[in-house]
């Protein structure tokens, strides 16, 4: 154990007795945590407004404070953002996390406010650390510095007071000091608005340093590896980075991407750890190398609900941490000190455990397809798309899934526009198998596929390596948090990477 290890790990005993303590009162942490939040609400016009002084209970505050998602609770930010303080938190908010979304164009701004910054966004991280410790405390991570590549907008003055950026940006802004020593790129690097431009200064900067671990988005930071090997032209990165050791990785499912990585990295003692950090706070983290999930943080000034997304019309529905039940899918709705009041952030995800409380996302409120009765979500495809590599041996790049609409006597179906970074031998077998794989973890997709009673067999339609990246770069959405969506409801998408990329083989 290196001296440094040492002390990190001693100093972060006393958070694992914290985190402990949560996972063993979950109940109670999580009253506390709505009780602190309704007392500074008081003190907001948003909390006037609907009598918060008067809550003194759980079901009180479902009654009395609507559930909202971003259309129905930007009025309020925009005051705030405009210089009105008060509105939604009582301490000014100058801050404001821009955040554009997969679903639509119109840029959203998240407030966040000083409590929220350091109470979840930075604290979360500083929790990744304790952890980390815990688990590995002979590691010498610390010995080397920290690859982030963070999100691609620069901060922007909003009048005289607020502020904009990305999130990762805005967090560079605010990181201490010390904390810093350890990071690369350099913050001038790191908020270059110009993703490839970014990546080519990070090549530059980095690979004669000490590199131990990175963070970041498992898609970009992929795409900012295969670019360190070209510029260095090495095999992997431990040639580069001889002690790379830790990738703490957030934003999206990992394990579309795990073999790229193994063979990116061929050391059996690189670690991989999970975080669901967003715009909106930061919520769990995958404490255990043995699980497919992660601890829900339940101390980030930060109280649950969760509305199952078979009740998505139903606010009422929604449920506090007690009431939620494993394999069931729930969008996701939070209460926070960075202002933001039963909000539905998009997400969905399902409780994998509940002693303690450990989730999985499962993907997002408006990406889903159920066009036909299947109901296929994010972790629907993810999952059938692992299966089909693995038997296979395929890697892919990325895809999305659009429906097949029925026409006269024609029956539907589901067009995958994918693009492989390593093609099948036979990419019709390879449909076939994802069909299948896909009926394995939906029944309802089974149901429809069943003698072909509703739905054909999927369609398979190949796109030329960078299309996909060529198509989020032309759409404004290159690095940071932006994530293609893997699924919608409609054509649109699937047809602009259609005509941006088809390749007939």
């Amino acid at each position: 154990m290196s001296l440094t290890t040492h002390i990190v790990n001693f100093f972060f005993s006393h958070r694992r007795r914290e985190i402990d303590f949560f996972r063993e009162h979950p109940a109670e942490v999580q009253e506390l945590q709505l009780k602190y939040l309704l007392e500074k609400g008081t003190q907001t016009s948003f909390g006037k407004e609907r009598s918060m002084q008067n809550i003194h209970s759980i079901e009180q505050f479902q009654q009395q404070v609507e559930v909202c998602d971003y259309e129905s609770f930007c009025h309020y930010i925009n005051r705030t953002r405009l210089g009105e303080q008060g509105v939604i938190w009582p301490t000014p908010i100058r801050w404001f996390a821009k955040s554009s979304g997969t679903t639509d164009y119109k840029s959203k701004y998240i407030p966040v406010s000083a409590q929220g910054l350091h109470e979840a966004h930075l604290q979360g991280p500083r929790d990744v650390i304790a952890f980390f410790t815990g688990l590995y405390p002979h590691s010498n991570v610390f010995s080397g510095k920290t690859l982030t590549l963070g999100g691609s907008h620069r901060i922007e003055r909003e009048g005289e007071t607020a502020q904009t950026g990305d999130l990762s940006a805005i967090l560079i802004e605010n990181t201490p000091r010390w904390a810093n020593w350890r990071r690369v790129p350099s913050t001038q690097t790191a908020l270059i608005a110009d993703f490839e431009q970014k990546v080519r200064k990070i090549c530059e900067e980095t690979v004669g340093e000490n590199i131990s671990s990175f963070a970041g988005v498992p898609s970009w930071n992929l795409v900012m590896l295969n670019k360190v090997l070209e510029y260095t032209g090495k095999q992997n990165l431990l040639e580069v980075w001889p002690h790379l050791e830790l990738f703490v990785h957030g934003g999206m499912n990992f394990k579309p991407y795990r073999e790229q990585y193994r063979q990116l990295i061929p050391s059996p003692d690189m670690k991989y750890m999970e975080t669901y950090n967003a715009s909106e706070g930061f919520f769990a983290i995958g404490d255990d190398p043995s699980r497919d999930d992660m601890l829900l943080m339940l101390d980030y000034r930060i109280f649950y609900e969760f509305l199952p997304v078979s009740s998505l019309g139903k606010p009422s529905a929604a449920v506090p941490l007690s009431g939620v039940k494993p394999g069931v899918n729930y969008a996701m709705i939070i209460t926070t000190s960075n202002g933001l009041w039963r909000y539905q952030i998009g997400d969905t995800v399902e409780f994998t455990s509940t002693s303690p409380y450990r989730i999985r996302i499962t993907g997002r409120t408006k990406h889903f397809i159920n066009v036909f009765g299947e109901e296929i979500v994010v972790d629907n495809a993810e999952s059938a798309m692992r299966a089909a590599c693995d038997a296979t041996g395929a890697e892919i790049a990325e895809f999305t899934v659009a429906p097949i609409f029925m026409e006269g006597r024609q029956k539907g179906s589901h067009e995958w526009v994918v693009e492989f970074r390593k093609r099948p031998n036979d990419p019709t077998e390879f449909a076939r198998l994802l069909d299948l794989a896909l009926q394995r973890v939906n029944s309802d997709y089974e149901a429809k596929r069943f003698k072909n009673t509703t739905l054909m067999p999927l369609t398979l339609t190949e796109v030329v390596p960078g299309t996909f990246l060529k198509w989020m770069q032309d759409r404004g959405k290159m690095g940071g948090q932006n994530k293609v969506p893997r699924l919608f409801n409609d054509r649109t998408y699937v047809e602009q990477l259609k005509a941006l990329g088809t390749e007939q083989h």
